[in-house]
């Protein structure tokens, strides 16, 4: 553990984003169907249905990108502002990746969490959101790029390795070839290896309603995983499952079901070990999200939205079982079919209360490959008409910085604050940011979870 250092705080704020869409029917199909064609060139908000209204003017293009610039970097919409949460430095290591809060228990909500995703000595670090005291919760020598992180039912957090091939041992793990999910005691920094849940790449993670652990392994091609523990709120032991479609309605998309893994194999590889069940691949699976979090009961709790990086496109994959238990996976976000073409490497997700899904992306590239646009965050409106499509994709904000790319899209539990963190920074001043952005009217909230 380390001694809390006072980091810089610009502009008093707390809580959490923006989002509020007011909804009705619309005319988009529902499952197995195709999608609407997206009119790339229509005026702004041409694709919102009648009595539909997006909570902001969409940014019409990427911005140009320049090598640096200003401290934030960040075009936004009119109406909102952003707010640095910490600088990279004491108490806050480079590469700041996923984000999460403490979503249960006492002051729920006033401390924001973060992975780092460092290649050795990795962990994660909390910011204070009334105080702005920024620290670091564990880390440990042998943690190897922390990415996903995820606040349990239970009140602990857990952090993921994305790691295919691990250059540094958990010492109880020896023949582990990937990487971990830990489970960190936030008030102690105490940690646990959870190998049960599988040794792969991990990235985003996440609960649903019934305690069951949702993750992917990003190297290609990559899985999506379902682990069921045997006694809830614990995940040292449990069944873990890999989706298979099994009716394929195009690319990967119709009825699926979940493949039961060699829990042994698991623990060594669970991405040979989906291959070797024949588990379905994808191209670079990223985040997940559900409704569990800071999403709605009625609007996403059965739904799992999976980012494919390589593909460019979300996935929606409908949990309610149907026939022969099955579940439904459809293309929910698509480039060129309901988001424009430049919808490109969309990476993570964060669902509001809403239903509407906040995408980041991640296309690479940095001023010295010769990149010209900044990386964007979309905003895909919930379609009440169709869990397994949403409404066209708009461009929520974009970021100016060549090298710099937005990760960890995170709405504060009363969705007023969306949280994101700028990594990679480049220019005369490289420290990432953790950064809060909120519409101008809530920005005087001072207590966290408002």
């Amino acid at each position: 553990m380390h001694t809390p250092r006072r980091l810089s705080l610009v502009g008093a704020f707390l809580a959490s984003a923006a989002t509020l869409v007011a909804c009705s029917p619309d005319t988009l199909p529902g499952p197995g169907a195709g999608a609407p064609a997206f009119a790339e060139n229509g005026p702004v908000l041409s694709q919102v249905p009648a009595g539909q209204t997006l909570p902001f003017l969409p940014i019409p293009t990427s911005a140009a990108c320049v090598a640096g610039g200003t401290s934030q970097q960040i075009v936004l919409p009119a109406g909102y502002t952003s707010s640095i949460v910490a600088f990279e430095g004491t108490g806050f290591p480079d590469l700041p990746d996923m984000n999460t809060v403490n979503e249960t228990g006492r002051n729920r909500g006033q401390f924001l969490y973060r992975a780092h995703e460092i290649g050795a000595n990795a962990g994660v670090s909390v910011t204070d959101l009334v105080s702005g005291l920024t620290s670091i919760v564990a880390e440990r020598a042998d943690w190897e790029r922390f990415d996903g992180i995820a606040w349990t039912p239970w009140g602990t957090l857990i952090a993921a390795e994305e790691v295919t091939a691990s250059a540094l041992k958990d010492p109880t793990q020896p023949l582990a070839e990937g990487g971990h999910v830990y489970e960190i005691d936030p008030a102690t920094g105490a940690s646990w290896v959870r190998q049960a849940v599988g040794a792969r790449a991990h990235e985003g993670l996440r609960f649903d309603n019934k305690g069951n652990l949702y993750g992917i392994s990003e190297t290609g091609p990559g899985y999506i995983y379902r682990f069921v523990p045997n006694r809830r709120n614990d995940l040292s032991s449990g069944k873990l499952y890999a989706l298979q479609i099994v009716t394929d309605l195009g690319d990967r998309t119709g009825w699926a079901q979940w493949v039961l893994l060699d829990s042994a194999a698991s623990e060594i590889n669970s991405l040979a070990e989906a291959a070797a069940k024949g588990a379905t691949g994808y191209s670079r699976p990223e985040d997940v999200e559900i409704g569990t979090s800071t999403g709605s009961d009625q609007r996403g709790n059965n739904i799992l939205y999976v980012a494919l990086t390589g593909e460019n496109r979300v996935i929606a994959i409908n949990l309610k079982p149907g026939p022969q238990g099955q579940v439904f996976v459809s293309d929910y976000v698509r480039n060129g079919v309901n988001a424009p073409v430049d919808f490109t490497a969309p990476d993570n997700l964060a669902l509001d209360k809403a239903g509407n899904l906040y995408i980041t992306e991640d296309p690479g590239g940095s001023a010295a490959t010769g990149k010209t646009l900044g990386d964007d965050v979309w905003f895909a409106p919930y379609n009440r008409n169709s869990a397994a499509v949403a409404l066209p994709a708009e461009r929520f904000f974009t970021i100016t910085d060549c090298d710099a790319e937005p990760t960890g899209v995170y709405l504060s539990l009363s969705n007023k604050t969306l949280f994101v963190n700028l990594q990679h920074r480049g220019g005369g001043d490289p420290r990432d940011h953790a950064v809060a952005i909120q519409r101008l009217r809530d920005v005087n909230f001072l207590r966290a979870g408002n």
